[in-house]
């Protein structure tokens, strides 16, 4: 026997309040197939958007529940927090002012606006800093979680993006973590930090000349980084740059005097004769070439 709409919510709420989120939400979207603007299955599907860190997804189905039937209170009180959470303030407290001119008590929904911002704040803090110890303990998959919970409650964390994008490295996820690091640069363009691991990501790509340029970028804005000098120079070495990768290599063993690899890889290049020169700078051209 074919369920009637409400009968179809009443079990896609029972479903919703036992953890069931997956059957809850093909319930709710077979609804909304049926009846696209019922305010209930759009309500209670955003509210599952929610759970699961997709808050700008939530939103329009908030206000379509709101269109629809602005009469409930608790559906200001979705849409408001979702506003808040997605750092849309303007649209927050504009929100706030239609729901007082349909007569509802402002204060509730001023005092969700000024807890969910210090919400926000704290509970970001905490998922970057639980990301940062899943990372040290090589936990990745669950590194990357908490830092995505982190820039989905607060978007502007560019340490948050770099080790982010630290996380997708490790787990040979090399273009995600590309666009991490570029967006840590964005938000905080003096981050030498994010600069040298975008060089670092960029030469395991095979952009030799990116990696090069990112790595310059990280010296400009902190000269004492040996671990950017060293790797600049093994950047310059595979551009056949040979005397440009000595003098970073020296550089890093200035700034780090105990530094191993750089002290090998000086002792490589005195070894090379002629010939290898030839050949590195014979690959320079064919990559400047191409």
């Amino acid at each position: 026997m074919q369920l009637t709409i409400e009968q179809a919510l009443q079990q896609a709420i029972a479903a919703h309040n036992d953890g069931k989120l997956n059957e809850a939400e093909n319930i709710y979207r077979a609804i909304l197939q049926s009846q696209p603007n019922h305010p209930d299955a759009n309500h209670n599907l955003g509210l599952i958007a929610v759970s699961v860190n997709q808050v700008e997804a939530a939103i329009p189905l908030f206000k379509t529940a709101l269109d629809i039937n602005p009469n409930i209170e608790q559906f200001w009180l979705s849409y408001v927090e979702a506003l808040v959470r997605a750092e849309r303030l303007k649209d927050a407290k504009h929100a706030i002012k239609k729901a007082k001119k349909k007569g509802f008590d402002a204060k509730k929904l001023e005092t969700l606006l000024s807890q969910s911002q210090r919400g926000s704040e704290s509970g970001a803090e905490v998922h970057f800093n639980l990301g940062n110890t899943l990372l040290g303990l090589g936990k990745l998959s669950e590194a990357e979680a908490s830092y995505g919970q982190a820039i989905a409650l607060k978007p502007d964390i560019a340490e948050a993006h770099n080790n982010l994008g630290i996380t997708l490295k490790e787990l040979g996820r090399l273009s995600e973590a590309e666009a991490r690091y570029k967006q840590a640069i964005a938000l905080k363009p003096e981050f030498a930090d994010a600069h040298y691991n975008l060089g670092i990501t960029l030469r395991e790509l095979g952009r030799l000349s990116e990696a090069e340029a990112s790595y310059n970028q990280a010296i400009a804005l902190k000269p004492d980084h040996a671990e950017a000098h060293y790797n600049l120079g093994n950047t310059l070495l595979g551009l056949g740059k040979v005397q440009g990768a000595e003098a970073s290599y020296n550089q890093a063993i200035a700034l780090k005097p105990d530094y191993a690899e750089a002290y090998r890889h000086v002792t490589v290049i005195t070894k090379l004769d002629s010939h290898d020169v030839r050949f590195l700078k014979m690959l320079e051209l064919h990559r400047d070439k191409s």
